[in-house]
């Protein structure tokens, strides 16, 4: 087996979400394998030109028109496996970095911001009708949502228990050492985990946006597509921070999820 194919095999994030999974992180792989070892491209300069990126397909997106609707769709899969490479080149480098981690995470969540607001706008100039625009409110706050829950929830815990980041730090670490497919693992190992990874695609997270996203661009329908954004960010949101205070209240042991 090629050492450095393995190595950047090695690198892929355990818990990508469905569509990278199955599509952009396998293309970051490829790329990675052609520049990983070009010095003046660094993780942090990807994640930059990964975030451009995004920003230009949301223009495309407002200018409207079946034309550039194709053209932000292959933008937006072009971003994505870019935010795929960053990460991917930082564990292969071992230049990892809490900075790189943080500007990845905050430009991810701008990204959607923009995203859905672009098809929100594009969706009314169709229309003429504010519904699209309230959809698309609707599914960013609720997404947004997602997140202050995760974080309002690790600190009323941490004033419980000071170690609770180091805890759930160690168990995440065991688990992403616990691969079961992939390189070097035989075919019946991978099927189980492709059959496992397709539950991912109701989690309604950034990998399962950009095949939202894409798929209604080609198929110009943005409304339906916004529905579906934020009813599942609207349950989801409301779901989790329910659940969060329960658990939270019953003294339970969680995970948080990604």
């Amino acid at each position: 087996m090629n050492e450095k194919l393995t190595r950047l095999w090695a690198a892929k994030a355990k818990d990508d979400e469905w569509w990278s999974s199955f599509v952009t992180a396998p293309l970051a792989i490829a790329a990675n394998y052609l520049v990983v070892d070009i010095k003046w491209l660094t993780p942090n300069r990807i994640t930059l030109f990964s975030f451009i990126t995004a920003l230009i397909s949301a223009l495309f997106i407002v200018a409207g028109g079946t034309t550039n609707f194709i053209t932000a769709a292959v933008l937006i899969h072009l971003s994505h496996v870019l935010d795929c490479m960053d990460g991917q080149m930082a564990r292969y480098r071992k230049t990892t970095s809490l900075s790189g981690a943080f500007f990845d995470k905050l430009t991810d969540q701008v990204q959607v911001i923009f995203w859905f607001g672009a098809v929100g706008y594009a969706a009314y100039a169709q229309s003429q009708s504010m519904l699209p625009i309230f959809l698309a409110f609707t599914g960013v706050a609720f997404y947004a949502l997602r997140g202050y829950v995760k974080y309002v929830t690790i600190y009323t815990v941490m004033l419980r228990d000071n170690r609770y980041l180091e805890i759930l730090s160690r168990e995440e670490a065991e688990a992403r050492e616990a691969e079961t497919a992939g390189l070097g693992f035989g075919v019946a190992a991978n099927l189980r985990w492709f059959v496992a990874e397709q539950r991912k695609i109701l989690a309604f997270t950034e990998g399962v946006f950009i095949f939202m996203l894409s798929l209604a661009l080609l198929l110009d329908a943005l409304t339906p597509m916004l529905w579906v954004f934020a009813a599942s960010q609207l349950s989801y949101g409301l779901a989790r921070g329910w659940q969060r205070g329960w658990q939270i209240g019953r003294n339970q042991k969680f995970k948080i999820e990604k």
